[in-house]
């Protein structure tokens, strides 16, 4: 008898062992099998999130179809503790095993909804968009001035607390006042800001930031960032630079900066002050006379530049001093910096406005000539038509 219950026994263990097998070959089929997504969707990861939890999100989202096999197979895989915080799209017919490698990857966050807040010359402006799940397509659902009311759009959004990113994108060429004129005026920042940074100090670029992040840390990152940047440059910098040090540089760079808005021509206009420099010519440059009247404080003259102030003395006036200013006068990309340091090898010593937003160069001060007179005649048609 006790053959026999040992025989049943073991025939009922091998049995449960088998199908055991089985049910574990099926959960793994599952896990990697096709998901019932149909198109697309955004999926966050909240932070300190429980696999748990995540799971039954995923389920009530419609991208598993059984949070019990998810969690089995994440566990399995040994990645439960590997969860990252952050939003993520998942793909249709995403598999659970696919969407364990998305949310376990720690890569960058892909969010639906974007407010960016791009700071330039003429004030702030903050772009809200949406990004379509599967097609990256890009809708613009609202757009508003620093100051304005947010519109609709916006405000329902922040308060059904949607995970949006934020982005402040700053311009290159701006002042350090302006830039902190703007910062102040984004309503998803806080904190107040300590003095206006130095001159030339913070670094032209996208910084993402979260919804409440301080503004003087924002500011601290774009002046790392700066430093960074100048630091390689210098390293980086060929024998023909007229500059003798990374200060000099950022002074030379920011007038780059503010002489061309065509990336192209970076090379060329620094090749024209590396040439002024290196033969003891004077700069001449209208952005520096620019600063010396207003400091960096507001937008710009809003009016031409007067005889008076071509000819009066200060240290930013370089149609009366030698050599560089003291100080940068706008803060300057990392393309300007560079082409400060690495200037091309052109015998240019003057430029002036083309008509068609860039400069027509010249070597000798006849062409010069012959150039500005063309631009004169541009400017007079211009003013006729309007």
């Amino acid at each position: 008898m006790w053959k026999s219950i040992a025989s049943n026994a073991l025939s009922l263990i091998i049995v449960g062992l088998v199908a055991l097998g089985g049910l574990i070959g099926w959960g793994q089929s599952q896990y990697r099998a096709q998901g019932p997504l149909e198109q697309a969707v955004f999926f966050e990861v909240p932070r300190g999130a429980s696999l748990r939890s995540v799971s039954q999100k995923l389920a009530e989202q419609g991208a598993v179809s059984s949070p019990i096999i998810f969690r089995m197979g994440v566990e399995y895989s040994d990645r439960a503790q590997d969860l990252k915080f952050g939003n993520y799209e998942i793909p249709a017919g995403a598999s659970m095993a696919e969407i364990t490698d998305i949310i376990t990857s720690g890569g960058p966050s892909t969010f639906r909804f974007v407010a960016t807040y791009v700071i330039r010359n003429s004030g702030g402006e903050t772009r809200f968009r949406e990004r379509t799940p599967g097609t990256g397509e890009i809708t613009v659902l609202a757009e508003w001035e620093a100051g304005e009311p947010a519109p609709a759009a916006y405000t329902e959004a922040v308060a059904a607390e949607t995970p949006i990113v934020y982005r402040v994108a700053v311009a290159e060429g701006l002042t350090s006042w302006q830039i902190v004129d703007r910062l102040q005026k984004a309503e998803f920042l806080t904190g107040e800001i300590g003095d206006v940074p130095e001159e030339g100090s913070l670094a032209p670029d996208t910084y993402e930031v979260a919804r409440g992040s301080d503004r003087q840390a924002l500011l601290d990152r774009m002046a790392e960032a700066q430093s960074r940047i100048l630091a390689e440059a210098w390293e980086n910098r060929s024998g023909d630079t007229a500059v003798g040090s990374p200060e000099e540089a950022l002074v030379l760079a920011s007038i780059i900066e503010k002489e061309t808005g065509v990336p192209e021509e970076r090379g060329q206009v620094a090749s024209v002050f590396t040439n002024r420099l290196k033969q003891g010519m004077k700069l001449q440059t209208d952005p520096t006379v620019i600063y010396g009247v207003t400091g960096g404080v507001g937008d710009g003259l809003g009016r031409g530049i007067r005889q008076s102030e071509l000819r009066a003395r200060n240290p930013y006036n370089t149609y009366v001093i030698d050599g560089l200013p003291p100080g940068p006068i706008a803060n300057p990309g990392k393309a300007s910096i560079e082409a400060a340091l690495n200037p091309l090898d052109t015998p240019y010593i003057f430029f002036v406005a083309d008509g068609t937003g860039g400069h027509a160069f010249a070597v000798t001060l006849a062409e010069h000539n012959e150039n500005v007179a063309r631009w004169r005649e541009i400017e007079a048609e211009r003013n006729a038509d309007n």
